[in-house]
């Protein structure tokens, strides 16, 4: 017996779902918090990448693909989604709207009452 399937629908690749997104995607390594929409449980989840339609996230649990999910981006707040793949202990969320990638790679800590270790060092002349 074959042991690759011939079928096209089982032999899909994660190279497969480049074709269907838009926008670049920015490799970043940060934290977020993470449920599925109706749930009151929060998740802590590493997210790897992320672009304006969406991210990918390490997330354990077992989840279907459809599912609707809300995930806090830090800069960007609660967005909502659904799993658009699911394997290995990783997710690939697709946003419901567009964000702005760009403001979770803003610096935290530059105001006034952050603490002088939150701060970014000042550059010499």
């Amino acid at each position: 017996m074959d042991q690759f399937s011939t079928d096209s629908v089982n032999a899909l690749s994660a190279d497969d779902f480049t074709g269907q997104r838009t926008g670049s995607r920015d490799s970043l390594l940060l934290t977020a918090q993470f449920r599925l929409t109706g749930d009151d449980k929060i998740a802590q989840v590493r997210v790897r990448n992320l672009s304006s339609g969406g991210l990918m996230a390490e997330y354990a649990a077992p989840v279907e693909i459809g599912t609707p999910v809300e995930i806090e981006v830090r800069g960007v707040g609660w967005v909502k989604g659904r799993i658009a793949w699911a394997t290995d202990g990783r997710v690939g969320v697709a946003f419901d709207i567009e964000i702005d990638p760009m403001l979770a790679r803003k610096p935290v800590g530059t105001g006034a009452r952050s603490p002088q270790f939150a701060r970014p060092p000042l550059a010499r002349r």
